[in-house]
């Protein structure tokens, strides 16, 4: 019964087309939509939570409007009111969920590869709360990580409610986290590229529709509840900046991405150190709260989300004292308080980080109009530290409004990305994951598989029987092989016309010669006759879930035409699609260098 069923589902791979989504994409988009409503609804209330526990904490009032603490008047006590938060954050994380340390893009990723998708409905409740906590006590975060992690947690939640395969739980779950971060900054564009590029590990139309309706579905309701964008105005940029100015977005580039390395190591430095102390991890928020406590006195700008002090950087007034505080301090506290396992996001950071050296290098660079090289630093940063360089051209472009900077974007964003893929292995994203026993690939290719078909690897050399061979043909047949590994397990029965009737095994065909009733029987009394094929022109890929399906792995090869056998097809021989790739990536051939030889020669001799 399991081959008949495998034979609908064949005849339904069969007849595939570019893509393989089906009208099953209908209710889970419908679903996402409606996680794009609650999501958005969602982000506002952590922003207003952001905001009540900054003015509680910092001017002792009760208001949910977003301020920045750098105008309190506590004087030596600030260096507290951190510590006193991130010891609420360490209770919340050993007593209620441990998956609210981080800063949520990370703990999104291993809720999606180890958990099948699945989310705690406490870390639902657990972290927006415990995010608005740290940065409302000074926490140098962004709002973007939890509010990713948050809205995630929801998708999971609502799709753990309904009958859902794991993959549509992962893109409800995606669906979820690109909605929170497109009302959070009005990008719903760069949320559903964040999306594929971080989470989804796919581009496959039955995960993007849904994901980016949620992203669309919660940027209209961001209008009506937190109001439009661009979130961070800027003045008039120059469609073109000349040689000179793209000289100098390598060079910001460049810069970027060393900076992005320089980040990711001191955030895992400082993970590193806090794993060595001894007293339990509940503790280490504590610690790292106190940095920041110490980082907030001394240069205030330093605490909170600082969307204030990005906004002042992108206009292009920001003192150079300022823009040092902002390099030295806040990125030290921010990788210090990180590495502690607070709870708090990294793109806001990122941005102020990276605005701050595009600050200082507007000092030296040609001048391109205020707040340019900031903007493109901003984007570079993080191109290079979260590795995902088209969400980082297109979040600053909806960040601003500024379409005139594409083209510089575009070229530091890709320098800076070049320059950690090659000096880092894994992102600040990824390296998480991967410190948990989790390798994560962040590659995206055609996979060979599919490009490949039964025709070019179908294995010739094989014994065919006819389906009223003798009992000696046959155990002649059994016979062949001079090793049991060299042996045919499974033999294809053709009729006169060397069209497949059926297939028989090894183990079958000698139960059939040693009858022990002597009644005669014929072969084709003891043939499948309805068996798994493969055709000779479907995809490797096709052939390779064939198989998977029906836990066979070997299948006969016919002609779709008029099912001519062809050939047969093993597991072991889909190995040498693999190898085609292995070989076109690794070996270096000159393909021109003869014929351009022949063409020198033959201009020498004309010349002559």
């Amino acid at each position: 019964m399991g081959r008949h069923a495998s034979r609908e589902s064949n005849a339904t791979l069969d007849h595939l087309g570019d893509f393989t989504t089906t009208r099953r994409v209908l209710p889970i988009s419908g679903l996402a939509a409606a996680i794009g409503v609650f999501a958005a609804l969602v982000a506002a209330a952590l922003l207003k939570l952001i905001g009540l526990f900054t003015n509680l904490f910092f001017f002792q009032r009760v208001d949910t409007a977003l301020v920045s603490p750098a105008g309190h008047h506590l004087g030596v006590f600030v260096v507290l009111v951190p510590v006193a938060g991130a010891l609420v954050i360490g209770v919340m994380a050993r007593y209620g969920s441990e998956r609210i340390r981080g800063h949520g893009i990370p703990e999104a990723i291993e809720a999606i590869l180890i958990n099948g998708s699945r989310v705690e409905p406490k870390v639902a409740l657990l972290k927006p709360l415990s995010s608005a906590i740290s940065i409302g006590s000074g926490g140098p975060f962004g709002a973007e990580g939890p509010i990713i992690m948050t809205g995630g947690a929801f998708g999971s939640l609502i799709a753990q409610f309904f009958h859902l395969t794991s993959a549509e739980r992962k893109t409800l779950l995606v669906a979820g986290a690109a909605a929170g971060m497109s009302a959070t900054f009005a990008a719903p564009v760069a949320s559903v590229m964040l999306a594929v590029e971080l989470l989804l590990f796919e581009w496959k139309p039955r995960s993007l529709i849904p994901v980016a309706l949620a992203s669309v579905t919660a940027a209209a309701v961001r209008r009506h509840i937190l109001g439009l964008g661009p979130i961070f105005p800027v003045p008039v940029h120059p469609t073109f900046i000349g040689a000179g100015g793209l000289l100098g977005c390598v060079i910001v580039g460049a810069l970027a991405g060393a900076l992005s390395a320089l980040l990711t190591g001191a955030v895992y430095a400082s993970e590193d150190a806090f794993s060595h102390l001894p007293i339990h991890w509940m503790w280490w928020p504590a610690i790292g709260g106190l940095t920041i406590g110490i980082g907030g006195f001394f240069f205030p700008q330093a605490l909170g989300v600082g969307y204030d002090v990005i906004g002042g950087l992108l206009q292009g007034d920001m003192p150079t004292r300022i823009i040092v505080g902002v390099l030295v301090v806040k990125s030290a506290i921010w990788a210090i308080s990180l590495g502690s396992g607070t709870s708090g996001g990294v793109l806001a950071p990122l941005l102020m980080i990276g605005g701050a050296l595009g600050g200082l290098e507007a000092r030296l660079l040609p001048w391109e109009g205020a707040g340019f090289w900031p903007l493109v630093s901003m984007g570079a940063i993080l191109g290079g530290t979260m590795r995902s360089p088209l969400t980082g051209v297109v979040f600053v472009l909806e960040l601003t409004h500024d379409v005139n900077v594409m083209l510089p974007l575009l070229l530091a964003v890709t320098i800076a990305h070049g320059f950690t893929v090659l000096a880092l292995r894994r992102s600040i994203l990824t390296e998480k994951v991967a410190r948990r026993g989790f390798h994560l690939s962040r590659e995206y290719a055609i996979d060979p598989l599919e490009i490949i078909f039964a025709r070019e690897v179908v294995r010739t050399s094989f014994v065919a029987l006819a389906a009223d061979a003798s009992s000696d043909v046959v155990a002649a047949a059994l016979g062949g092989g001079k090793t049991e590994r060299q042996r045919q397990r499974l033999f294809p029965v053709v009729d006169a016309g060397r069209r497949l009737v059926g297939v028989v095994t090894r183990s079958g065909l000698r139960q059939w010669l040693n009858a022990a009733d002597g009644t005669p029987r014929h072969l084709r009394d003891v043939i499948e006759h309805q068996p798994v094929v493969a055709y000779e022109d479907e995809p490797l890929r096709v052939i390779v879930f064939r198989m998977a399906e029906t836990g066979l792995t070997r299948l006969p090869v016919i002609a779709r035409r008029d099912g001519t056998l062809v050939g047969m097809l093993a597991l072991t021989d889909l190995l040498i699609a693999r190898a085609r790739i292995l070989e076109a990536e690794q070996r270096r051939e000159r393909v021109l260098g003869g014929r351009l030889r022949l063409f020198d020669m033959f201009g020498r001799g004309r010349a002559a």
